[in-house]
């Protein structure tokens, strides 16, 4: 997946720190008419482009930059995911790159670094940024994401803390973050758990820390994984047609995630096509579509039942593709879904 496009303008030097760039496109790298923030066509620039638009971005480090590809998020694949995850793990094993920053679409960035989050086989620090004005806009907001993102990757405070999202001064951790804006610059948020931190004039200053496990010490590993297994995310409202759960199994799904009202609640009818996927197998997440809070136990509901903990629908997604590469028990996955 990756195109081995590498900068060649490095320079060594013994005060700073090594940090490798990996582009991913989306809105950062997007370009549209002169000073507009809509209408753009994401994935135009390449990493040096967006280097080089992030001044003093090759002063704070000895920059490595990848081209893994250049895409609107909405088209980014487990492919991408996994190619991606494979070029991390490759390169941190090189003891002189310190750090990892991720150029990424800000539609699916969540769900990226909570996937990098779960697999990437490295204490050093991985950082996913991106923008939500375009590279031609009036005020690009990339720039200062970029730079801001570099300086904490390369900064030793910021090791062993699992992925984070660099985003309008705020440091995110990669399982809790969520993007809660289609237009502001400040698009993403921690919701119930806040934010890890803060980036002040490049220094990072830590309040917070996930208590899941994550990165060196999961139980998945891309170098296993040729690709994820579907899951389908059924979305519950009022009168909704339980007869879209039948059509996601019929169409591959093995396993579905509801996005449920409330605490992940459904109605009689979804409960009773959910009990009767049962006896083929296919287990169910129970998530919430509000965007905060978790989900408990509830003896009214059965089937092959999850419960997605505090995980967004899309999240439960990414941990249920990995779980299901491993197993399919709802005993077993219920207890990943604990410890993730």
């Amino acid at each position: 997946m990756t195109d081995g496009r590498i900068d060649s303008r490095r320079t060594s030097k013994p005060d700073r720190p090594n940090v490798a760039v990996l582009a991913t496109g989306g809105t950062i790298a997007g370009a549209g008419s002169l000073g507009k923030a809509t209408n753009y066509r994401p994935g135009q620039l390449d990493v040096n482009a967006l280097l080089d638009m992030a001044d003093g971005a090759r002063s704070i480090a000895d920059v490595k930059a990848v081209q893994i590809c250049n895409v609107n998020s909405d088209d980014i694949t487990a492919a991408h995911w996994i190619a991606l995850a494979r070029a991390i793990d490759d390169m941190a094993a090189d003891p002189q790159i310190d750090g990892f920053v991720i150029t990424h679409g800000t539609d699916t960035l969540d769900e990226t670094a909570y996937f990098l989050n779960l697999v990437a086989k490295t204490d050093k620090p991985i950082v996913v940024t991106g923008a939500m004005r375009p590279a031609t806009a009036t005020s690009p907001d990339g720039p200062m994401n970029l730079l801001q993102s570099i300086a904490l990757a390369g900064n030793p405070q910021a090791r062993g803390r699992g992925v984070m999202v660099v985003f309008s001064d705020g440091i995110f951790g990669g399982r809790d973050v969520r993007k809660i804006s289609t237009f502001q610059t400040d698009a993403f948020s921690a919701s119930d758990f806040g934010c890890m931190g803060y980036m002040v004039d490049g220094v990072p200053h830590f309040y917070n820390a996930s208590s899941k496990t994550h990165t060196v010490d999961t139980e998945f590993f891309v170098k296993d994984i040729e690709e994820l297994p579907p899951v389908a995310v059924a979305y519950f409202t009022v009168d909704a047609n339980p007869n879209v759960l039948d059509f996601f199994v019929k169409d591959g799904a093995q396993g579905i995630v509801v996005a449920g009202a409330g605490s992940g609640c459904y109605s009689k009818k979804w409960n009773e096509r959910i009990v009767a996927l049962a006896s083929s197998g296919v287990p169910v997440v129970r998530s919430s579509r509000i965007g905060a809070g978790m989900i408990t136990r509830d003896d009214s509901y059965g089937g092959n039942l999850i419960n997605g903990n505090d995980l967004a629908p899309q999240k439960a997604a990414v941990l249920l593709r990995l779980a299901l590469a491993r197993t399919n028990d709802p005993a077993e996955i219920q207890a990943m879904f604990d410890r993730y």
